[in-house]
């Protein structure tokens, strides 16, 4: 048990420090481009805490797999939390909760956003996977990993629409340099 109570403890730091950046960092958009994506988000979040309630009952627990998947999920929500950690950093003060373009935005391509369009959401998700699987049940890691994953999706295709109105041919030669949150893949 001490994993699954390990990896709870840091989600919920992971969780506090996200909010104290989003109450540090408000910006109001000229032009509201964010599609109701940020509620989405915001909605599917809940699913986390309710994949760690059944994380610790039986139901989903996979037997067989011993500590091996709980320490591969810990491992996994650890390096989620760095590649998002280290995309904010990367973006500064560009990274906001809200899709906005600002008057001097600019699209950033080097660090992890030489490769990916989207890193702080690849670091999200794998986060969330982590997360799960840190529970060594395959049922936390549907209810922590499936929600978030529609959301971001839904999520990307509204911040790539607002970059491509706001940026152009600049943003479509970068989209087609990169991928959008798995080097190489997709």
């Amino acid at each position: 048990m001490t994993i699954p109570v390990l990896a709870t403890i840091i989600r919920t730091f992971w969780y506090l420090a996200e909010m104290l950046h989003a109450a540090h960092q408000v910006i109001k958009p000229a032009k509201d481009l964010d599609g109701s994506s940020l509620i989405i988000l915001k909605a599917v979040t809940l699913a986390v805490p309710v994949a760690a309630v059944v994380g610790f009952t039986n139901v989903g627990y996979i037997h067989t797999a011993g500590n091996i998947l709980g320490i591969t999920g810990f491992t996994l929500m650890i390096s989620g939390i760095c590649i998002r950690c280290l995309a904010i950093h990367t973006l500064g003060r560009y990274f906001t909760r809200t899709v906005t373009i600002m008057d001097d935005h600019r699209i950033i391509r080097y660090g992890l956003y030489q490769h990916l369009r989207h890193p702080s959401y690849t670091g999200y998700l794998l986060g969330c996977l982590g997360f799960g699987l840190a529970f060594s049940n395959w049922l936390s890691t549907l209810i922590a990993f499936v929600p978030v994953t529609v959301a971001v999706l839904y999520r990307i295709r509204v911040e790539e629409r607002a970059l491509l109105q706001g940026f152009e041919q600049e943003y479509f030669e970068y989209a087609s340099s990169t991928k959008r949150l798995i080097p190489w893949v997709y």
